[in-house]
């Protein structure tokens, strides 16, 4: 990234517009439906309030469960919280709340815990946030109205049938599903031509979807039991949140702040692996080189805001143009890599020519215009054009140059394979004049 330069009047007048109301900067489909889920929320909680009679005893369980999920936040807070979107084990105490007490407590328990998250542990985009409370709070809301709909009383949960923890299971499930979907609905209109897969559930999101919704079953069962014996399940709860916490953490900590992609580190390790893999079982492997055409000029004429708008969007293009094996991360700067197992000369080529023309369709709306960039790449074949991860790179690399000297917006490889190293009489390696 070049230095900052001076920003204009118009964009800091956008910049301070934007920090007011970022809501309005997205787009009219993602505006639209958070403001419908808020209203509905908001008319839900007062029809339900009204309806309701709150008890002493119940509004003391609903404390308790409040307290012992601000205990897990502030017990995890030294740990912070990964940027985007991160996992929890709050349902914990949701859940609880949805199966013993009415529905309008299931509906406010996200509320209090979402300020706390977000005065404690890590300050968001406010719209977010709410949208968030609301969200957990429907689907929690539904699976309390479901579940005192099929069981007659809160009561027959801790007696140990296995008619009520089937039906309390099945409500956990129906919980996690319309908050899912509550939230990938909001990602895809953000993002229309992201992938439904990257908001909803794969292998391990799964895993720790069961993991949560035992758990909350456990602890609604628990709690029916005696109120008291929270002091005991808060302990492990607290346990596993920070391990979950800290899992994600060394996960945010190989990746791209500004693009979401492996940094260049932990890109370096990963494609160490394959290239290794490759080797041993003679598979072919292929390194595309990725550099933005004129990113300065994009910087320098729209702001460096812009610019990094331009590196997420561009890196989003090329995840969704890939396989789930593939190797991408920033390089640095404006330039990205990208490992392709199983790649070669043929399949490299293609992909480097689908991944170009993407990124020429793509445009980055702003007050002034649509920017659009182009992409060259330079590609490069193992045992081709090199042997280890080094002469991949210094191959590739040699391709992106003669892509951009002939004019950019083009796809390149070397002239010729790499020539080993010169030897001297006696066969040890010489200088390269």
């Amino acid at each position: 990234m070049t230095a900052t330069g001076q920003t204009s009047a118009r964009t800091r007048g956008t910049i301070c517009s934007r920090s007011r109301w970022p809501l309005l900067t997205q787009p009219p489909a993602l505006v639209s439906y958070v403001c419908a889920i808020l209203a509905f929320y908001t008319v839900l909680v007062a029809v339900l309030a009204r309806a309701t009679v709150f008890h002493t005893c119940d509004l003391a369980m609903f404390g308790a469960l409040t307290l012992c999920g601000a205990v897990c936040i502030e017990a995890t807070r030294r740990l912070g919280m990964p940027a985007g979107v991160s996992r929890d084990l709050l349902s914990a105490w949701w859940l609880p709340a949805a199966f013993l007490l009415p529905p309008v407590y299931a509906l406010l328990a996200p509320v209090p815990m979402q300020i706390l998250l977000q005065l404690r542990v890590r300050a968001t985009v406010l719209y977010r946030r709410v949208f968030s409370a609301a969200a957990i709070g429907l689907a929690a809301g539904a699976a309390s109205a479901a579940f005192h709909h099929w069981v007659a009383g809160p009561a027959r949960l801790s007696s140990g049938q296995g008619g009520p923890i089937v039906v309390a299971a099945a409500c956990a499930v129906l919980f996690t599903v319309l908050n899912t979907a509550l939230i990938a609905v909001a990602a895809h209109a953000s993002d229309p031509e992201g992938r439904w897969g990257e908001v909803l559930w794969d292998r391990e999101r799964v895993l720790l979807d069961a993991v949560e919704l035992c758990l909350g079953v456990l602890v609604a069962v628990v709690c029916g039991i005696n109120l008291t014996l929270l002091l005991l399940v808060l302990p492990p709860v607290v346990l596993l949140q920070r391990s979950l916490l800290h899992a994600q953490l060394q996960a945010a900590a190989r990746t791209d702040a500004k693009t979401g992609l492996l940094n260049a580190a932990a890109w370096q390790r990963e494609a160490d692996t394959e290239i290794v893999r490759a080797q041993r079982t003679g598979n072919p492997l292929a390194l595309v080189l990725v550099d933005i055409d004129h990113f300065k000029k994009v910087n320098d004429t729209y702001g460096h805001l812009v610019g990094d708008q331009v590196l997420a969007e561009v890196a989003a293009t090329l995840r969704t143009q890939l396989r789930e094996y593939d190797v991408v991360g920033r390089f640095g700067g404006e330039e990205f890599v990208v490992l392709l197992p199983g790649a070669d000369v043929h399949e490299a080529r293609r992909v480097a020519e689908r991944l170009r023309v993407r990124v020429g369709r793509m445009a980055v709306p702003t007050e002034q215009a649509a920017v659009t960039v182009t992409v060259s790449a330079g590609v490069a074949i193992l045992n081709i054009h090199g042997e280890d991860l080094l002469e991949l790179l210094a191959a590739a690399d040699l391709a992106l140059y003669r892509a951009k000297e002939l004019g950019r917006d083009r796809i390149c490889l070397p002239a010729a394979p790499l020539a080993p190293p010169p030897r001297s009489a006696d066969g040890a390696a010489g200088a390269i004049p």
